[in-house]
Parts: structure tokens; sequence; C-alpha cells
């Protein structure tokens, strides 16, 4: 399958372009595309160090996916909580949740495969099961897995109602004037840009972001971040449309990488929900990982 890719922006390696294309690939996967020769700009194959060009289209052969059955992996899970209707895991950076175009296996769901069998709920779908939220590739932190269908309802229907309530932590570029606020906002597909999200009127749903400054440096800041919503990259989206973008988040920020990112800073460091089987309210907290402490220590100084 030929798909052509468009560079709006000079000065992007083509790997890192691809990956942030609507291709939906990982960097690991465009530059094994590049690697094999199965993208091209005017019928010549590229290096994935090549440097794009304002305009230039380049084809890139996805290879057809294939529709065998999800393939139990044994890869650590770091579980946090687990009964016989759900679990909560910590998610480190850089696993995909479930399989998509360029992430056939690999991901969250091939390890819980591997841990639950065939304990996990079929309302997300073949290739969901068990997850009732997502969080990206680049965010770490706190995710829950429901292992049957009832849980699965129960738990989404608490999402719906925003009952179900979820604490970020981020770094931002720029330093945060007021205290805490609130980002009420409608997000949609970018009209312009399909990979892409955007505060728009149409085509969208209502979003809302609370926030909280935690700590100001001398060129960002520390925020703690509760949804009441749940959209598609809505921290990164909302940040970015209040003029901080998220630190590494070079889709919606700097397109270079910044303090050694490659992604967006952001833990999902809290959740809390009714448990769908006892009534019980649960909440559950994780630390910062080495990853977000590691930039924290680059930033220097709090300032007032």
């Amino acid at each position: 399958m030929i798909i052509n890719v468009i560079c709006e922006k000079s000065g992007e390696r083509i790997d890192a372009l691809l990956a942030q294309s609507e291709l939906g690939l990982s960097r690991s996967a465009a530059s094994r595309l590049l690697e094999e020769g199965r993208v091209t700009l005017n019928g010549k194959a590229l290096k994935k160090s090549y440097i794009c060009s304002d305009g230039e289209i380049y084809s890139a052969d996805i290879p057809e996916s294939s529709d065998c059955a999800l393939i139990p992996q044994d890869i650590p899970l770091d579980i946090v909580y687990e009964d016989g209707d759900l679990i909560v895991v910590n998610k480190p950076r850089g696993l995909v949740v479930h399989p998509a175009p360029g992430h056939p296996d690999g991901t969250l769901v091939n390890a819980l495969l591997h841990h639950c069998g065939d304990s996990l709920s079929g309302v997300g779908g073949e290739k969901r099961p068990g997850i009732v939220h997502r969080i990206d590739k680049d965010t770490s932190g706190l995710l829950i897995v429901a292992k049957n269908d009832a849980s699965h309802r129960a738990l989404s229907a608490q999402l719906s109602d925003h009952s179900l309530s979820r604490v970020y932590f981020a770094l931002l570029n720029g330093r945060m004037k007021e205290s805490s606020g609130t980002v009420d906002a409608p997000i949609g597909r970018d009209p312009k840009n399909r990979k892409r999200m955007a505060v728009t009127p149409s085509n969208s749903k209502n979003a809302v972001t609370h926030w909280e400054r935690l700590a100001n440096f001398q060129s960002y800041s520390f925020v703690k971040c509760r949804l009441e919503t749940g959209r598609t990259h809505q921290i990164r989206v909302h940040m970015a449309h209040i003029g901080h973008p998220l630190l590494g988040d070079s889709l919606y920020g700097a397109a270079s990488p910044d303090k050694g990112l490659e992604g967006q800073c952001l833990h999902a460091g809290g959740i809390s929900f009714i448990h769908p089987s006892t009534g019980e309210k649960m909440s559950f907290k994780t630390d910062l990982p080495d990853y977000f402490n590691t930039v924290l220590s680059k930033l220097g100084k709090e300032i007032p």
C-alpha cells in the first residue's frame, strides 16, 4: 500500500517526519521502512538521516497488516493493583498501549494477554481487549484494564460521567504566571493537519482541563493537571493552546528535542474510581518516573 506524505516544514529528519505523520508509525517502524528502501522521493530511496524540505512529497510503501490473532508476549508489567475484575498498571514511557499500524506487537495488550490469558474484557474489540482508556506511547503512568465485560462497561460509564478522576504531571515550556486555572476549549481534528488535534469549533467535543502550578523555573513550569474530560492529546493540546506546550512535545511545541527528550514530558500520576463490583472508592498514585526526575534536575533552581 503506497501512501504519500507531504513535508510542511523544512529541516526535519525523514524518520521523525514519518513518525509524526498520520501513518501512525513509531520512530523504529519508520526507520525499518527506510532501511528496507520503502520510502522514496521521486523514485529514489531515502536514508533515515535525510533532511526534509518544505513541499516535498514522499512515497511510503506500507506492508499490508495481517489479521492474525494477538500474541501473548512476556513483557514486564508494573502492576499497582489487581483483583478478579480489573488491573491498574503503571505504564512505562515508550510502550504502546494496543496494536496499531506500525505496532503489530510489543504492546501493553500483548503483555496483558501473557499475564491474564483469556481473562480480559472483549468490549474494546479484538485489538484492544481490556482497554478502558489509553495514554500516549510517550506518556507514562496509571492505566485501568478491565478483566470482564461488566467491569469494562461500569468503568467506561464512569469515564463518561466524569466520576473517574485522572491526575497528570507535566513540564511545560514557559513560566506560568497564575497559580492555577482551567482550560475549557473544544478539541477536534486539526483541519489543517490531520496528524494533530486542535482547539476548534468544528467537528469537536467539549474538553476541560484544570491545572495547578507546582513550581516555576527560569523558562519552564511544573504543573499538575486534572482531566474533566478525556479527549485525544487533551493536555498537550490545551497547554499549547494557552502558550505553554509540553516540554519535548514536537507535535504541538518545538520541533527539535529539548533536555534530551523526544516525546512529551507527561506522567499519569493519579487515578480514582468506584470499584465496579464492590462500590468502594479506590485511589492510586505513583511516583514520578526516573526520566521525569532527570529532566526536573536539569531545570535548575526554582523561581518564586
